[in-house]
């Protein structure tokens, strides 16, 4: 993801960031990518053991609160930003938020991997959009076949959940435009830091509202950190050092993985089996989403990748 040194007060990155730098640059791109697939859907796994406790919202509020905590005390970015770049910053957090508030919703309703597919249409819409290629026509039935087969595959899936599932892909995709934007008016990840933070502000008061105390209890405070550091801290900041060393349509393809990783995840760590036609759906959507992804030209392909969503 490109950057920008613009509305950001002129200081030399922290000793701490260097050094989480450098260990970071001595792992090869591609396996920062998958790295971060990986972080991201044991996650989501975690988040979901959470549910019975303290609600999906009360996930999400955890998750977002010791992200952004985290991170700024990572990056520690300056409030000095011009008005444009705190424009941008506040939508990228707001979207965030309601992305991860939907994701979480649809979560708790049907199974991980089910989850990931149907909110992958998001990224892949951005991939197509505005394409005149015959191919990326059939990219675009392949995976509304994938969406058809999932929703054929089993007569139990919940319809509530794949609908908030679309609305957490709608929300990826407007992320996605968001945070190149972001990438151009910030620099590492100091606008990162600050959108969770905007982030947090939006989810935290539903959390409150749905759990209230149930979010002290000691063990519930671990769990939320965890589900932090292994959906947002770890994978946000894997993607955007890999961002910096690999072609973004490089890093679309591999991210197109992030469907089956969940569906396998969730089958490993959840117990979540999914019918073979279902399994045929994840893949018919990871094979649009690469092929999409491939073919994209580079300016289109700069704007339809971006750092891991859920």
């Amino acid at each position: 993801m490109a950057t920008t040194k613009v509305g950001r007060a002129k200081r030399g990155p922290s000793p701490r960031s260097s050094l989480t730098g450098r260990a970071v640059g001595a792992i090869p791109p591609t396996a920062l990518v998958l790295l971060g697939i990986v972080s991201v859907q044991l996650g989501s796994a975690l988040a979901k053991h959470l549910f019975s406790e303290v609600g999906s919202f009360g996930t999400v509020a955890l998750r977002l609160f010791f992200a952004a905590a985290v991170l700024m005390l990572l990056w520690r970015p300056s409030l000095r930003l011009k008005r444009r770049t705190w424009f941008v910053v506040l939508g990228y957090g707001v979207v965030l938020g309601l992305m991860n508030l939907c994701f979480y919703l649809a979560l708790a309703r049907v199974p991980l991997g089910i989850a990931v597919t149907v909110e992958f249409l998001g990224p892949l819409a951005v991939a197509l959009a505005g394409s005149r290629r015959w191919l990326d026509g059939f990219w675009a039935v392949l995976a509304a076949g994938g969406v058809v087969l999932l929703m054929e595959g089993r007569g139990d899936l919940d319809p509530v959940g794949v609908l908030f599932a679309l609305a957490a892909g709608t929300c990826w995709g407007v992320y996605i435009l968001l945070g190149a934007a972001l990438g151009r008016h910030t620099t590492e990840g100091n606008g990162l830091a600050l959108g969770m933070v905007v982030a947090a502000l939006v989810a935290v008061p539903f959390g409150v509202a749905e759990s209230g105390a149930a979010l002290m209890q000691p063990w519930v405070l671990v769990a939320g950190l965890g589900v932090a550091l292994l959906s947002s801290v770890i994978p946000y900041s894997l993607d955007l050092e890999a961002l910096r060393r690999i072609p973004p349509r490089v890093f679309g393809i591999l991210m197109s993985l992030e469907p089956a990783m969940a569906a396998l995840i969730g089958l490993v760590v959840l117990q979540e089996r999914l019918h073979w036609a279902q399994w045929i759906a994840v893949l018919c959507v990871v094979a649009a989403s690469a092929g999409a992804t491939r073919g994209a030209r580079p300016d289109k392909a700069r704007t339809s990748s971006g750092p891991t969503s859920s």
